[in-house]
C-alpha cells in the first residue's frame, strides 16, 4: 500500500527550508542554472567575456537555436550580461553579471564531480544495461 503524503506530513532536506509558496520558483531556477547548457555557458564565460560565436564555438554540441535561448534565458534571470558596441562591423559580448558569478564554485564543484566519476557511472550504466536489456 503506497504511503500518500498528507498535508501533515512535514518536509525534509532542503525542501523543509521553503516557505509555502517559493516550490515552484525554487524549482524553476534549479530547472534554469541545473540545466546543462546553463552550466556549460556560465563555465565558459567564467574567465573572459566572449562573443557569440566564440561562446559557439567553445561549447561542443551546443547548437546556434540552444545558445541563443540559453542566453536569453541566463540574461532574464540576470544571470549574464550582453554589451553591443556601436561599430562596424557590430560586436556583441556576453559576460556573467556579479550574480552570474556566485554560480561558477557549484558549477565547477558540479563539472568536476561529473569528472571524477564518469568512468564508476559507465561501469555502472553497462551492468544495468546488461542486467535488463
Amino acid at each position: 500500500m503506497a504511503i500518500r503524503p498528507t498535508t501533515d506530513t512535514a518536509r525534509c532536506g532542503p525542501c523543509a527550508q521553503w516557505r509555502d509558496g517559493d516550490g515552484p520558483l525554487i524549482r524553476e531556477i534549479l530547472n534554469r542554472v541545473g540545466d546543462k547548457w546553463s552550466i556549460l555557458v556560465i563555465g565558459t564565460l567564467s574567465t573572459t567575456p566572449m562573443r557569440y560565436s566564440d561562446l559557439h564555438a567553445a561549447i561542443p554540441g551546443l547548437s546556434q537555436r540552444m545558445l541563443t535561448l540559453t542566453l536569453r534565458q541566463l540574461q532574464r534571470d540576470g544571470l549574464v550580461d550582453r554589451v553591443a558596441y556601436a561599430e562596424v562591423p557590430p560586436r556583441v559580448e556576453y559576460s556573467l553579471t556579479p550574480l552570474g558569478e556566485t554560480l561558477l564554485d557549484t558549477v565547477s564543484s558540479l563539472a568536476q564531480w561529473a569528472l571524477d566519476h564518469r568512468d564508476e557511472i559507465e561501469t555502472n550504466r553497462a551492468s544495468f544495461d546488461a542486467a535488463t536489456g
